[in-house]
C-alpha cells in the first residue's frame, strides 16, 4: 500500500470512528441556523470525494503533462480551521436528513472508487506531472488533489469532534 492509500485509509478510519456510534438525531442535529450538521459535513465529504475522483480521472484522460503548470503549491493551510473556506456551491450538502449507515456505505463506495483510480495508474509519477484546475486553490497537480482529499477530510473530522462535543 502506498502512502497515498495509507493516508486515505487512516483518515477514513478516523472519520468512521467519529460518526459510527451517533444516533440519527445526533447525526442530523443542526446546532446553529446556517451551520452544517454532522450528517451534512459527511455528505459534503462524500460529494467532494466524488468530485476529486472525477478531477483525477479527467486529468489522467487529458494526459497533458506540462511541468510549468504543475508547480506544487502550499495546501497545508486547509488544516488550519481558523482559515475559513467557503465550500464551492457544487460541493454543498443536502439539507435532507441522512442515516448514519447510509452515509458510511456511500463513503465506503466513494473511497473505493478513489483507491481503484489510484491503483489503475501504473506510473505514479504522472500524478506530479498533470495538473487540473481546483475551484479553491487553482491549478493543482493530481498528487496534491489526493493529498488535499485527506487533509480536507481531517479538517472536517476536527469540525465533527467539535459538533459532537455540543451534543
Amino acid at each position: 500500500m502506498n502512502s497515498y492509500e495509507e493516508n486515505l485509509r487512516t483518515t477514513r478510519e478516523q472519520l468512521l470512528h467519529e460518526i459510527s456510534s451517533l444516533s440519527f438525531d445526533e447525526f442530523n442535529l443542526q446546532f446553529e441556523m446556517g451551520k452544517w450538521s454532522i450528517a451534512q459535513v459527511c455528505h459534503h465529504l462524500l460529494i467532494t470525494e466524488t468530485l476529486f475522483a472525477k478531477a483525477i480521472v479527467f486529468g489522467l484522460k487529458q494526459n497533458q503533462k506540462n511541468a510549468t503548470d504543475t508547480e506544487h503549491i502550499p495546501i497545508q493551510f486547509v488544516s488550519d480551521r481558523s482559515n475559513k473556506i467557503k465550500a464551492p456551491k457544487i460541493s454543498e450538502p443536502s439539507s435532507e436528513p441522512f442515516q448514519v449507515q447510509q452515509i458510511i456505505e456511500q463513503l465506503s463506495d466513494s473511497r473505493k472508487k478513489v483507491i481503484d483510480v489510484l491503483r489503475s495508474i501504473d506510473d505514479k509519477s504522472v500524478l506530479k506531472a498533470i495538473a487540473v484546475e481546483h475551484p479553491v486553490v487553482g491549478n493543482l497537480p493530481l498528487d496534491q488533489w489526493v493529498e488535499l482529499l485527506y487533509l480536507h477530510e481531517q479538517r472536517h473530522i476536527e469540525q465533527i469532534k467539535d459538533l459532537k462535543a455540543q451534543c
